[in-house]
């Protein structure tokens, strides 16, 4: 039996759907060449479509040109500082307050700058720039002398290389960081204009404290009637639902719980539609799983040492009960080493080097929102209980066992 033409060509244009969907969620930015360029033509092919999707359920908004495709976003929550910008390298180190102050700066240089500009000439800029009263006042300081803050500013161009902003002419970040050469680049107008995600633009916003400030820049217009409220939390728990590796109901005010528990199963497969996510419902939250699993920037479990300790630390909090202290999970780490430690790295086997193990493996918990940081150490979260062991069961010869030990999730 034969499937209908017709059938078949939905079948596809979902799938496109769907991809050009995913490609977004992961790069909100797309370059029309390089790398980006197949999602990018995807992404241009169903525009219409998906600027439509994101605008009605989200409150993103969706440019696409000859050179660029663009999803503004903004996160359904702006306490999580668990995704920082990170090194265009394999290290990828989080980016450091002197780097993200570093990379408004130089983008502010870059937009009244001309078509081309050389990072010695950038950084003469910058150093301008940061001499702002306001910025010393913060304690902040720039001159770019030594290596290190040259390094800061290297991070950032090597950022703004890697999203399209800049493309490099001739020249190396390296040579100017060791002070022995300079780099030249093209600036990509249309590719920095489009880079600001925010629905007013940060010169009108007067408020003095950091968290003010974050909030009016993203803050809608009067939310003056039940429908434009109801949208309001409909959008907000939509871009949480895309966005957060688990949506805790302990999280929501009561409004926007009481909306979720009647609109649950009606946002839930939007977004399903939209990427391809399946829906986990439990007592504690909604995760949206991702069968594909690639639709994520943290892994886990994850291959090599620190995926390993990390996996294994998990087991060991989620079987705790309770708080933990920094010290007792560095104690327990050192007693895996002496079980596992012909799997590990040599460094990570050396003494002292728990407590980095322990502070990659609790970065990596708490983006996933498997665990909480507290000011005596860390406290799991009910997501965290689908990684506890059971006690293993010894079966006779013989008889059938689907496994020595299994993970239990937490129930429903």
């Amino acid at each position: 039996m034969t499937t209908p033409l017709g059938e078949v060509l939905d079948g596809r244009r979902t799938a496109e759907f769907q991809k050009a969907a995913r490609a977004l969620l992961k790069e909100p930015l797309l370059l029309a060449h390089g790398p980006d360029a197949d999602a990018y033509r995807l992404v241009r092919q169903y525009a219409g479509e998906l600027r439509d999707w994101f605008e009605r359920n989200t409150g993103w908004s969706l440019r696409v040109d000859a050179e660029v495709a663009r999803l503004r976003k903004t996160p359904g929550t702006l306490a999580d500082a668990t995704h920082p910008a990170r090194e265009a390298s394999r290290a990828g180190a989080p980016f450091t307050r002197r780097r993200y102050v570093l990379l408004c700066l130089a983008l502010a240089v870059l937009e009244r700058g001309e078509a081309q500009i050389a990072l010695g000439r950038l950084a003469e800029q910058v150093v301008l720039e940061a001499a702002d009263p306001h910025l010393a006042a913060a304690g902040l300081e720039f001159t770019l002398e030594r290596r290190d803050e040259r390094g800061d500013l290297a991070a950032v161009v090597r950022l703004l290389l890697r999203h399209g902003v800049l493309r490099r002419v001739a020249g190396d970040e390296d040579a100017y960081v060791s002070g022995t050469g300079d780099v030249l680049y093209d600036v990509q107008r249309r590719v920095l204009a489009g880079l600001l995600s925010a629905r007013h633009g940060p010169s009108t916003i007067t408020a003095d404290g950091f968290e003010e400030r974050l909030d009016r820049l993203i803050a809608e217009s009067a939310l003056d009637s039940d429908e434009l409220r109801f949208r309001a939390i409909r959008q907000k728990l939509t871009r949480r639902l895309l966005d957060d590796p688990v949506l805790y109901y302990d999280e929501l005010s009561d409004e926007e719980l009481a909306y979720l528990t009647r609109q649950r199963a009606f946002l839930t497969a939007r977004v399903g539609e939209l990427t391809g996510l399946v829906a986990e419902v439990r007592a504690e939250g909604i995760a949206m799983v991702d069968p594909q699993d690639d639709l994520t920037d943290v892994r886990m479990p994850e291959q090599g040492t620190h995926g390993h300790v990390t996996l294994l630390l998990a087991e060991h909090l989620a079987v705790a009960g309770g708080e933990v202290s920094r010290e007792e999970l560095e104690r327990r780490v050192r007693e895996l080493a002496l079980e596992h430690g012909g799997f590990w790295s040599k460094s990570a086997k050396q003494p002292g080097a728990e407590g980095e193990l322990v502070e990659q493996a609790l970065a990596k918990l708490t983006a996933l929102a498997l665990v909480t940081r507290t000011p005596q150490g860390v406290a799991p979260l009910p997501a965290l209980a689908r990684y506890a062991v059971g006690e293993t069961v010894v079966v006779e010869p013989g008889v059938r066992s689907p496994r020595t030990s299994r993970r239990k999730a937490p129930q429903p």
